[in-house]
């Protein structure tokens, strides 16, 4: 694979090195060809630019998308963002009083605040503590199953340790035992191998924007066909029912897939911009996608350690993962992100450690250039420090 072509067609190359790809991904020249075509076709067509075909746009994203994750393209949706679809996922299902729902500990808030307003309605809401590792967090989970326990809801990849969760351990215990698997795929989709009937997950939500180089404000909902009669749709609209292009007399009948929770007009823009990326990533090959990411993850950890810094992954060695996450004794991480930053270098800090993710697009002469600012910002603070004292 002539990775050096990917570099080129990516124009932040030539501006900064862009290592927080798990938050967002940035526009490659294909997106923008894309975007050009469809935007002159429709200033000259208006909606019957074929561009503007949103139908045939979103029959192609699907069927991207449905190879990837192992499902029917009938399972699929597209909306606006992870919360969007979690909170699809949480208010469409029901619960009694004294049921209990698993959420993760130090989760990202678009997997925690959904789920709130059940604590409200007398549901008990469990937190699963984030152990060192996978099988250790699957032990801790495990303990905290009970009779009473509905769902489970988790995310693929934690987005502060980049440590990725055994769903399919979780998926097999959760068909065993008639629990609910919601899983938040924002950090997995397109940098972790994700099939989502092997490994049983009911519902899933993700963002484009991230693993899958899509654009801002959109995302995707899955639902396993044997679910969708359990999800009761809270919003309502002109593309939930049958027969939706003929818009009188009014319809009683949702659609019988997963299209009924995209309620209305899309943004036809956001889906060409989507579909240029995965056709890209296609093109590529998914497996060659991730292959090249775990590579680059490596050769970062390496240069990390090279200049002192403890990598969390490394806890994890048998689990690869392309959010490297690390520490150094004595050195803060808030300010060394503020300090690469200021060299033109993207990363981001969380609890307390710096939280790099590089993309198919970089090289390892970025990462070489990216380590060494590192070091560099480190011996300053180190050197500020001791004349402090």
């Amino acid at each position: 694979m002539n990775w050096r072509h990917v570099y080129d067609n990516y124009p932040i190359n030539r501006e900064k090195i862009w290592l927080n790809n798990c938050g967002i991904t940035p526009a490659g020249t294909y997106v923008i060809e894309a975007m050009t075509r469809f935007l002159n076709d429709f200033a000259q067509h208006g909606a019957h630019a074929a561009a503007a075909d949103y139908g045939r746009v979103l029959r192609r994203i699907k069927a991207v998308l449905s190879t990837l994750l192992g499902c029917a393209p009938e399972e699929l949706c597209l909306l606006h963002n992870t919360a969007e679809g979690m909170n699809v996922i949480s208010r469409g299902l029901r619960f009694d009083p004294g049921d209990e729902i698993i959420l993760l500990e130090n989760e990202y808030p678009s997997n925690v605040y959904p789920w709130r307003h059940w604590g409200d309605k007398g549901v008990k809401l469990l937190t699963a503590p984030a152990a060192p590792t996978p099988d250790a967090f699957f032990e801790a989970l495990l303990a905290m199953v009970t009779s009473r326990t509905r769902l489970i809801t988790l995310s693929a990849v934690h987005w502060c340790t980049g440590m990725r969760l055994p769903l399919a351990r979780i998926g097999e215990l959760c068909r065993d035992r008639d629990i609910r698997f919601v899983v938040d795929g924002a950090q997995g989709v397109g940098m972790q191998p994700m099939d989502v009937r092997r490994m049983n997950i009911d519902f899933m939500a993700f963002s484009a924007w991230k693993w899958l180089m899509g654009p801002l404000g959109l995302g995707v909902l899955y639902i396993a066909e044997k679910r969708l009669t359990e999800l009761d749709p809270v919003f309502v609209g002109t593309s939930s029912v049958v027969m939706d292009e003929v818009y009188l007399p009014y319809k009683s009948d949702f659609k019988p897939t997963a299209d009924r929770f995209t309620f209305s007009t899309p943004s036809i823009g956001d889906w060409v911009y989507f579909l240029a990326a995965l056709t890209y990533l296609e093109q590529i090959g998914f497996d060659k996608v991730r292959d090249r990411i775990f590579e680059l993850a490596e050769y970062l950890k390496q240069r990390l350690r090279n200049i002192g810094f403890q990598v969390l992954s490394d806890r994890f060695p048998d689990h690869p993962t392309g959010i490297v996450v690390c520490e150094k004794p004595g050195v803060q991480s808030g300010p060394m992100v503020q300090r690469l930053a200021e060299q033109k270098v993207v990363a981001a800090e969380r609890l307390g450690r710096i939280r790099f993710s590089p993309h198919i697009y970089l090289s390892e002469y970025q990462i070489d250039a990216a380590a060494r600012s590192l070091s560099q910002a480190c011996m300053g603070q180190m050197y500020a420090q001791s004349v402090r004292r």
